[in-house]
């Protein structure tokens, strides 16, 4: 594949990455948006969206594995030219999600009451909060299933069908959120409820819609190579010992990843509800970029694991140049970017001024998110594709303890109150950031590479 080709194949799977990437903050800022213009106490139900909205990331990023797990290994059977294989891969990945929301369901009160524990909030953003997660954990049959559904996507390298999986949803959450919080004509909707509800109805559409991607697409190329023999021998083949020590490392990995983000919104609300709506928006701000540069890191997973199956080493590593080339490029159009609409981004969350008067003390951090999460979010990809989940999991166990390292010293050292926490906390995210991208760069040549020994 010549190097004009495989430009075509990386834009080919990240441009309907990164047109459906955009819509995933638009949800998360619509929610905020609503919350912020719904009346009574702003900053509490700000601040409930993100306490409620981190207790599911804690859930859910728990079974994270259920994705990146699901799309290298579907990546290197599509390389090996094994759809066979591939559909064993999604069904042993689909089983495993629905078991895991059955758990996450059964025990949904403990595990909410525990995390609130952990949280520092104020008693309205504790009552909000606990009214958004219980709505809301009704989806995690769908959102679980749709894990490995977008994983599995990937390995194919269908990028046009995620994208509108996506598309679907979030126009869906979009559309829903807004009428159930504000109602239509006489009827004046649930209010706050209705924000959560709209998500649990969109994640429903999103699953309806995958199956029936599955059922016209892959139901003779895929689905219909496996008999009763694959099916009953989904648990008893060799690969299975495989999938789970995989899953194991991508457990891990996505614990310490909770630990950093969890920790972040832990640590804010510990500051009073106006900080805590202020640092939320601007994690909001801030992981609007790494959608865009999410699209690059799937079309690297995708192409890693393509031509490791393959077992070409050349165009392997031309994959992971072009792809950091365009991920940096990326970077720098967000650069001015946030410059430029950094305070109208804001103001276009929330109307209430004490909330974006606080936030623009911070909007300086938003410049460095482009050139310090480039290249971390962008080797995430491709360590997925290589299924290097060892070095994965490591990179972010370090991470984390660069995270709270530079917390916990810079407060035994500066004793900091209100803003000055809050700037505090963001520098030791992009240190976890900067961690994560030393490490990954480092292991490169051997965990990545060494794949093709």
């Amino acid at each position: 594949m010549n190097n004009k080709s495989l430009h075509r194949e990386i834009l080919r799977l990240s441009v309907p990455s990164i047109l459906a990437g955009i819509t995933v903050p638009l949800v998360g800022m619509v929610d905020t948006a609503v919350a912020g213009h719904l009346g009574g106490d702003t900053a509490a139900q700000i601040g409930a969206i993100s306490v409620g909205s981190m207790v599911l990331t804690l859930l859910y990023w728990t079974f994270g594995f259920l994705r990146t797990g699901t799309g290298g290994l579907t990546a290197q059977a599509f390389g090996r030219e094994d759809p066979a294989e591939a559909g064993r891969i999604f069904l042993r990945g689909t089983g495993l999600a629905l078991l895991a929301a059955l758990a996450a369901i059964a025990f949904q009160w403990p595990f909410f009451k525990g995390v609130m524990l952990l949280t520092d909030a104020t008693p309205e953003v504790k009552e909000l909060a606990e009214r958004y997660f219980f709505i809301r954990i009704w989806a995690a049959p769908a959102t679980m299933t749709l894990m490995t559904l977008r994983g599995w996507f990937v390995g194919m390298q269908n990028s046009i069908d995620s994208m509108w999986l996506d598309l679907i949803i979030n126009a869906v959450n979009i559309g829903a959120s807004i009428l159930l919080a504000f109602g239509v004509g006489s009827w004046t909707g649930l209010g706050f409820a209705g924000i959560p509800l709209g998500t649990v109805i969109a994640q429903y559409c999103g699953l309806a819609f995958g199956l029936i991607v599955l059922r016209r697409k892959y139901d003779r190329s895929v689905f219909s190579l496996l008999g009763r023999d694959d099916l009953a021998g989904l648990l008893h083949d060799g690969n299975l010992g495989r999938f789970f020590k995989m899953n194991l490392d991508l457990l891990g990995r996505s614990i310490f990843f909770i630990l950093i983000y969890i920790g972040f919104t832990m640590i804010a609300a510990g500051y009073g509800d106006l900080m805590l709506a202020a640092s939320s928006i601007m994690m909001q701000l801030l992981m609007f970029f790494s959608y865009f540069t999410d699209g690059f890191a799937y079309a690297g997973e995708a192409l890693a694991g393509r031509f490791i199956g393959a077992r070409d080493g050349v165009v392997l590593r031309q994959s992971v140049r072009q792809v950091f080339l365009w991920s940096a490029g990326i970077s720098v159009l967000f650069i001015g970017l946030y410059a430029v609409a950094g305070l109208p981004a804001v103001r276009l969350l929330t109307s209430d001024e004490s909330v974006v008067a606080a936030a623009r003390l911070f909007l300086p951090w938003l410049l460095l998110m482009p050139p310090l999460g480039c290249a971390a979010f962008t080797w995430d990809g491709i360590y997925m594709g290589a299924t290097a989940t060892r070095s994965f999991r490591d990179s972010m166990g370090l991470a984390a303890l660069a995270f709270y390292a530079v917390w916990y010293i810079g407060k035994w050292l500066l004793h900091p109150e209100g803003a000055t926490a809050i700037h505090l906390l963001f520098a030791a995210y992009y240190a976890h950031l900067i961690l994560r991208t030393i490490w990954l760069t480092v292991r490169y040549r051997h965990d990545v590479l060494g794949r093709l020994a």
